[in-house]
């Protein structure tokens, strides 16, 4: 039982204020009990001499500060629960190169914050143990400060327990398959595996980022649909085609990479995809005219060599996805690095990301599908760019690329026996016809229009897209499904 006095002014208005407060804690609280005090304003200064000389004006200076220190007092109780409870970080397939690579990234304090402390949980079959033990070696030789734990897991049951983040990097597997249906199909089992496990493991925010060399798309839509509660926060890497792409350009234009902005990415991460131009802009630029820090330049509007963009720029970026230098360790663990930094901290403002997302009908695209699209990352969350204008793809080239993810999709999930490569009207007429798009593009120098700019051929082809023999295909090696298909 709890018994309050109260006492004041009987012309107190705060003492009205807290006479209010009490009834109604009295009334709605059985062992809460008040004894109230009232004495004439005489009286009350006469025997008490108790006053308040504070202002209105006073008053709310000192709940301002109030709520100041409350804020700051809340602030130091989750930092120190941060140093309690560290960012639980879970990395699959934690053998390959690519662990090996990001490893230093994420322990550096650049992707979550200089005052985030991590532990890191390396994920991987039984057979992987002994490499992931030099793996746990060589990060304690980093003396990271912000690396409190770094663990191994090989039991499948224990995979990604409070796990706030989770990177999908490419299964190792020495299963043996026959076809390219069989290839696609090889990815449910693992995917669905997966899902389940993040959703009945994983923290409720969980956030999970996939990439890899191949069928990244199709891996990230399966992980959505085993792991339902958290679909909203699992997205496919783009970067490392969009920084491949901008170092092309880079070495055409001599400049540098990080130079070249707002190079958007279509389509299919690790196989038919578009590489589009029209809104990529390059900055810091040695020419003629020159400006402020953030003045640009369009980059279509510097490169004056029509077949260099028709032809080579697209030879150049399919034959780097052809032998997988496309998705290199070193290349791989900084697209996944840069896109959980986005994801935490927002990308620059302005600058156009890419980023494999589910599709909502967004340009057009067909719903269900997980599509790379441009997007920007505030608030811990990304947002797909639908305000942009000019980006119209033609119905003939996003049908070539949406028809892949589609059929991948179907087949992996038994709708759908066999794949049949997209062919247009003109494609079953000629045999073979590249894909032209009209582009507009202007700036203050020039203005000028392209009535057909077929570097926009989607890029790189996918395995789907060439003959398919019954050649042996091993997923094992260090090399892409691409590579092992054999006219």
């Amino acid at each position: 039982m709890a018994k309050f006095v109260l006492a004041g002014r009987a012309d107190c208005p705060y003492y009205a204020k807290a006479e209010l407060l009490a009834d109604y804690l009295q009334k709605n609280l059985p062992d809460f009990h008040i004894h109230k005090i009232t004495q004439h304003p005489h009286v009350w200064e006469l025997y008490h001499g108790v006053t308040s000389s504070m202002t209105t004006e006073l008053m709310k200076i000192i709940a301002q500060e109030n709520l100041e220190t409350h804020i700051e007092k809340e602030l130091e109780e989750e930092a120190r629960k941060d140093l309690i409870n560290p960012l639980q970080v879970w990395i699959t397939s934690a053998s390959v190169p690519a662990c090996y690579n990001l490893i230093p990234i994420l322990t550096s304090g650049e992707v979550f914050g200089m005052h985030t402390e991590i532990s890191l949980n390396l994920f991987d079959n039984k057979e992987a143990e002994e490499n992931l033990r030099s793996v746990v070696a060589e990060t304690q030789d980093l003396v990271a400060p912000l690396l409190q734990s770094i663990s191994i897991c090989t039991r499948v049951e224990d995979a990604f327990l409070q796990a706030h983040v989770v990177i999908i990097l490419d299964d190792s597997t020495d299963r043996e398959v026959y076809t390219l249906e069989g290839c696609i199909r090889s990815r449910l089992p693992l995917c669905r595996l997966y899902g389940y496990l993040i959703q009945k493991n994983a923290h409720d925010s969980v956030r999970v980022i996939v990439g890899g060399k191949t069928f990244v798309n199709l891996k990230t839509v399966l992980l959505m649909r085993y792991a339902p509660n958290v679909a909203h926060n699992i997205v496919a890497v783009a970067l490392g085609v969009e920084g491949q792409a901008k170092a092309v350009l880079a070495r055409k234009l001599r400049t540098t990479p990080s130079c070249i902005k707002n190079v958007i990415i279509w389509g299919n991460i690790s196989g038919n995809n578009y590489i589009d131009l029209r809104k990529a802009k390059v900055y810091r630029y040695e020419s003629a005219i020159w400006g402020p820090p953030n003045y640009s330049r369009s980059v279509l509007s510097l490169i004056f060599d029509s077949e260099w963009v028709n032809r080579q720029y697209v030879a150049t970026l399919r034959k780097l996805t052809a032998t997988g230098k496309q998705f290199r360790p070193i290349l791989a663990a900084h697209s996944i690095a840069t896109t959980l930094k986005y994801w935490y901290h927002g990308s620059p403002p302005g600058e156009i990301v890419s980023l494999g997302v589910l599709s909502e009908g967004q340009f057009g695209i067909p719903e269900g599908i997980v599509f790379s699209m441009p997007v920007k990352f505030e608030n811990g969350t990304w947002v797909v760019l639908t305000d942009l204008t000019d980006i119209e793809i033609s119905e003939q080239i996003m049908t070539r690329m949406t028809s892949d993810l589609i059929q991948e999709k179907l087949i992996a999930l038994g709708d759908l026996v066999s794949f049949q490569p997209y062919q247009s009207e003109t494609d079953l007429a000629k045999g073979y016809e590249k894909t032209t798009l009209p582009t507009t593009y202007n700036n203050q120098e020039n203005q000028r229009v392209s009535d057909a700019v077929d570097f926009l051929d989607p890029i790189p082809q996918t395995i789907s897209e060439k003959p398919h023999s019954q050649e042996l295909i091993n997923d094992s090696g260090d090399k892409t499904v691409e590579e092992r298909q054999i006219n």
